[in-house]
Order: structure tokens, then sequence, then C-alpha cells
């Protein structure tokens, strides 16, 4: 059956007219291609952009994060915290009191994000390569130092290491009505600013890092925490330790990793690579058209020659066939080539960069690159439907020229 398929195969193509129907084709394959190109290069950029937030987030945030199930903040005793090092995996905690405050440096002002953190959050390490100015610490002796983003520097003109000007944070009381004293309202604290970071432009131009008794005194919360930052043991599975968190800690608290931290902005971008990729394959789908049209014309120029194979014994499933096997042989083919082309692209793009971000104060100079197979099989997969819908319609039609009134 197999040779018979060839040969009639051969036959058909051999005496088709080596003009308009071979260009459409030409066209189809090149169509297909170049869609199949796009495809491949827009969901690597979605996949390198997804990997860069990651890291951008990763620098800044713990690796899993403890929060109140209900309510923003929750009580903090001895007892909790070592229960929670208790767990297998887990090497650091550290105390989080994190809160909206209004900062003063001379005449400038802004309202900041301000983050109180224990001691051991320089023992985390997390933002060592980003200092860009000063010393990372948050005590010397008896005084305490804040580490702020590189945007608040600029916002306020900030001298790092500056003794003589100390930072002014201010933070609105909750005090009942009809308060008469100004002084009530508000709580103010002093603080000299010793480093200076820079990660990605949502925390340098909001985040200021101070102790944790600091934060304390300023905002009143006592023994509450907004959050427990967790490290785990090198080589652990994070996954696992933060299972175990959750079974320790039950249902009060949310326990959270790296993803699940940002889970709306991964979510949009997921979605968003969903819609480029539906948009693309439907991009695809119109490139395929010139598929149909050309097996269209070829199922009607060789009404003829089909009756001959009939009358030779090719059945209707056998001619069938062979358009199918046409039309995918020219959606495969354009496909395969897209994917070469758009492979080739993403190794240059990887490796040399070759279109940048047009910014000077991106964070990465060329657009980040990350080549999934997923994308490739993907990408074939509408390949596959798309050339058996498209090419059922000439088969069928080439089919029904099976009669020797076409002799």
């Amino acid at each position: 059956m197999k040779l018979e398929f060839f040969i009639a195969r051969r036959y058909l193509l051999s005496r088709r007219k080596k003009n308009f129907i071979n260009i459409i084709s030409i066209l189809s394959l090149v169509g297909v291609a170049f869609s199949a190109a796009a495809i491949i290069i827009v969901l690597s950029v979605f996949n390198g952009l997804g990997d860069l937030l990651r890291s951008l987030n990763n620098s800044f945030d713990p690796e899993i994060k403890i929060e109140a199930a209900r309510g923003k903040s929750f009580p903090v005793s001895d007892s909790l915290l070592k229960k929670i090092e208790a767990v297998e995996g887990v090497a650091l905690v550290t105390e989080v009191i994190e809160d909206y405050a209004y900062v003063r440096y001379r005449d400038a002002n802004q309202v900041i994000t301000l983050k109180g953190v224990s001691d051991n959050f320089i023992d985390q390490h997390r933002i060592d390569d980003k200092i860009v100015a000063g010393e990372l610490r948050l005590n010397k002796g008896d005084v305490q130092y804040a580490i702020i983003g590189r945007g608040v520097q600029y916002t306020l003109s900030i001298a790092v290491g500056d003794d003589m000007f100390p930072l002014q944070v201010y933070y609105i009381n909750n005090v009942k009505s009809g308060t008469l004293d100004p002084s009530r309202l508000y709580s103010r604290k002093n603080i000299l600013v010793g480093a200076a970071f820079s990660i990605v432009q949502n925390f340098d131009e909001n985040y200021v890092l101070v102790p944790l008794s600091f934060a304390q005194e300023l905002l009143r919360y006592d023994n509450r925490r907004t959050s427990l930052e967790i490290k785990t043991k090198p080589g652990t599975d994070i996954f696992n330790v933060q299972d175990r968190i959750k079974t320790a800690l039950g249902e009060s608290y949310l326990v959270l990793n790296h993803e699940e931290q940002h889970k709306d902005l991964y979510r949009l971008l997921k979605m968003e690579k969903l819609f480029t990729f539906l948009a693309l394959s439907l991009l695809l789908g119109i490139s395929s058209i010139n598929i149909f049209f050309s097996l269209m014309m070829l199922a009607l120029d060789k009404k003829k020659d089909i009756s001959i194979l009939a009358a030779m014994g090719a059945n209707e499933n056998l001619i069938r066939k062979i358009f199918v096997v046409e039309g995918g042989l020219i959606a495969f083919g354009g496909a395969l080539l897209g994917l070469l082309l758009g492979g080739i692209f993403c190794w240059l793009q990887l490796n040399y960069g070759i279109i940048s971000m047009g910014m000077e104060t991106s964070v990465t100079e060329g657009y980040p690159i990350k080549v999934k197979v997923i994308d490739f099989v993907s990408t074939l997969a509408v390949v596959s439907v798309l050339t058996f819908l498209i090419s059922w319609r000439p088969a069928i039609l080439a089919s029904r020229s099976v009669s020797v009134r076409n002799l």
C-alpha cells in the first residue's frame, strides 16, 4: 500500500503545471516559516522576561515568607520562632515590620515603604552585591543606620554616609478622633543613612530598610510583625521546607515561596504569553490559507489524472491521503524551517544581544531570551491541527473527482 501511495503521489505531482500552483506552495511554506519563527522568538522573550523578573525579585524577596492568613500583622513569640527554626531545612528566620512612612531629608520629602528587619537580615546576603554606595550595615555600636533604595537617594538628594544630616522618619499614629495634641498624631525618629542599594525601579524608589527596633518603636508594633522571612540551608528543596512549615504552623499563617509572593505579576505574565501565542497561532493559520488554495487548485487541475489513477485501482482513501500528506509536507517544511530560524535568532540574541532594550537605565542591555522545548512542541502541535483542518476539504474534493467522466 505504501508503494502504491508513493507511485500515485509522484504521478500526480510530476504532471502538475509548474507555475502558479508552485508559486502559491512556496509562498505558503515561507509564510508558515516566518509565522513559526515569530512564535518561537516571542515566546522565548516572554520566558526570558519571566526569568529576569524572578531573578530581580529574588534579590530582594526571601526564599520563603510567612504572613498572617487574616489581618496585617501577627504576634511573634520566642516559642513561635523556635518552632520555625526547628523545621528541617530552615537556616535563618528574619523578623520584619513593614508599613508606609513619610521621610524628610533637609528640604525634600517622600512617602516610602519602611521595612524594619532583625539583625540577621544581613546574614541572608540577599543584597550584598546590590549595594552601590556606603557600607551594608544596620548597626554599629549604639548607632543605627538605614539602607535606602537608589531612587529614594536621588529623590531626596541624600549624601550617603553624611553624619551631619539624618533622615527624618514620620509615621501617622492611629489615634482617636477629637485628639487636640498635634504631637500625638504622629511619631518621629531620626536615623543616619549608611548605604544605598540598586535592584529594580520598584524597590529602588520605595524601600528604606531600618533595624527592627527602630521600626518597632516608631510604628508601635510591640511584639507584632507583618512577616517572617526564611532562608533555607544550602542544597535544601525550598518546596519541601515550605510544606513542613505549613504543617508546623497550621492554617493561621500563609507560607509563600518566591513565585507566590508575586502571584498576580506572574499570572499576568503567563496570561500575556498565552494570548500572544493564540494571536500568533491565528497569524499562522492565516499564513496556512495559501496551502488550502494551493491544494484546491491542485484538486481542480488534476481531475483527469485522479480519474486515471482510479482506473488503475486507486481508491478514494488513497487520493485523500495524497492531498493531506501534500499539505502536511508544505506546512511541516515551513514549520521546521521557521523553528530553525527562530532557534538561530534566539541563540544570536542570547550570546550577542543583537537587539537591545533601548534604555540606558535598563537592568539588562539586550532583550532576555530563554528557549524552552515546550514552545517548539506547541508550535508543531498547532501546525499539525491546522494542516489537518486545511487539507481535509481539498482532499475530500479530490476524492470526489474519481470518475470516468473526467477522462
